[in-house]
């Protein structure tokens, strides 16, 4: 029996339903169609397998920059007159690593439909509008590099993901983006971004099999290409461990965790229940907040979880506070004691009532727009999750009791096997002991 189908989940809670037609495109990709009569915005998310995992050593962010850089023209279009097809009718299209996505007034879903085809098969990536776009992306990346948060981030992945490509920088660094070429975007895409590895999620008042026409006859001659090949999911052995990042500022960012979920794992709903007991529940109603921000006045900002990065690999589950750093030591203690505490002893039924009254309130109300809706369809399919899966979701947080919650803590928390990175004016000795002394941090 589910948790979803047993006599505790009997509580009425709302739920949401995203019904969709799927169908295989002749080129080799996956449409998925929700229609939602009445909508006044219509949202297209055309998503492409394979991301930053594919980025060569020396030119990590090229991914990225292949999705950021599409809509700087293609074969029919310059990036003015992308602009301008758009703007009249209120639509806007972004890229990312893994795709495309935009949204548009209703009545006007073949432009933004027209506009995505053309950045998924034909970017030409101009020199000078490529040159132009890295100068941005390159102050941007100068003024994160001298972030102690930023640079602490990027080492506790380092410490989790170890080589693997998780543990590399998702947008590049300065010397790896200053790398890139036009002639890199362009055999990145070609090698790419191929049908076979393309999912594409539409959410509007359209026909179906409307809908599939226009995709069929739009991207007719995408190359169907070869489907994405496994990627490795070795990763370094958990540990205790410490790593320091220097750095001159009156604020110490430390973050403390370990590997995490995959979303298809089967503890996700608990897991996503117990987050909000522990450290990302609103209001600062959570456990870590309480403590370490409301009683003992360590930090403003401080957080935990590990639902929130579940992917297609594993995430990570990730404590972060920025504290003064006479305070780091209490904050380690702290986030250690809310772990093992949470693992040792059931959650009170009130608190555990609070976690679930919130996501069952907040839950749906995060499905009204149509990007959110076509997302989740391309999100339902790369992750291989059941149809219903948006609709059970609800009652299974409702169904989760405060044993469950506990043994879903002792299976994927593991407070003596943090790592920990501290970037900001440390006393690394002093930290070092802590941890000894809690975990047995020995490097």
């Amino acid at each position: 029996m589910s948790h979803a189908d047993s006599p505790r989940a009997a509580r009425a809670v709302p739920t949401v339903s995203i019904p969709a037609t799927r169908y295989e495109l002749t080129c080799g990709a996956t449409l998925l169609v929700h229609r939602r009569p009445g909508a006044p915005v219509a949202a297209i998310d055309a998503h492409v397998r394979g991301g930053p995992s594919l980025d060569p050593e020396g030119l990590e962010g090229l991914a990225y920059l292949t999705g950021a850089l599409a809509d700087q023209g293609t074969r029919r279009h310059d990036e003015e007159r992308l602009a301008e097809l758009l703007e009249p009718h209120g639509g806007d299209l972004q890229g990312e690593s893994t795709g495309i996505s935009g949204s548009i007034v209703a009545g006007e879903w073949e432009t933004l439909g027209d506009l995505v085809c053309e950045l998924l098969t034909e970017p030409t990536y101009p020199a000078a509008a490529v040159r132009r776009q890295k100068e941005r992306m390159l102050r941007r990346l100068a003024n994160e590099e001298a972030d102690p948060r930023r640079r602490g981030s990027l080492a506790f992945r380092r410490m989790i993901y170890g080589d693997h490509w998780l543990g590399r920088p998702a947008y590049g660094s300065s010397a790896s983006v200053a790398a890139v070429e036009p002639r890199h975007l362009r055999a990145h895409h070609r090698k790419n971004w191929v049908a076979s590895r393309g999912v594409i999620g539409f959410c509007g008042d359209a026909e179906p099999e409307e809908v599939r026409r226009f995709f069929e006859r739009r991207l007719a001659r995408w190359r169907r290409g070869a489907p994405l090949e496994p990627r490795s999911t070795r990763f370094p052995s958990p540990r205790a461990a410490l790593k320091v990042v220097p750095a001159r500022r009156k604020q110490v960012h430390v973050f403390l965790g370990h590997l995490g979920i995959r979303r298809g794992d089967p503890d996700y709903a608990r897991l996503v229940v117990m987050d909000h007991v522990l450290g990302q529940g609103p209001g600062f109603t959570d456990r870590i907040s309480r403590r370490l921000r409301d009683e003992l006045g360590l930090a403003y900002s401080v957080s935990a979880g590990i639902s929130s990065s579940a992917g297609i690999s594993p995430g990570t589950f990730t404590a972060y506070i920025g504290t003064s750093p006479e305070h780091v030591v209490t904050a380690v203690e702290h986030f250690l004691a809310e772990l093992r505490r949470i693992r040792d002893e059931l959650v009170p039924e009130e608190e555990l009532r609070m976690a679930k009254d919130y996501l069952s309130g907040s839950f749906s109300m995060g499905f009204e727009r149509a990007t959110r809706r076509a997302s989740y369809l391309v999100t339902t399919e790369v992750h291989g999750l059941p149809e219903d899966s948006l609709e059970r979701l609800p009652r299974e947080f409702e169904a989760v009791t405060a044993e469950e919650l506990r043994e879903a803590a002792r299976a994927h928390l593991f407070p003596d096997r943090c790592c920990v990175t501290a970037a900001g004016p440390v006393d690394a000795a002093a930290l070092r002991r802590a941890l000894g002394a809690a975990g047995g941090c020995r490097r």
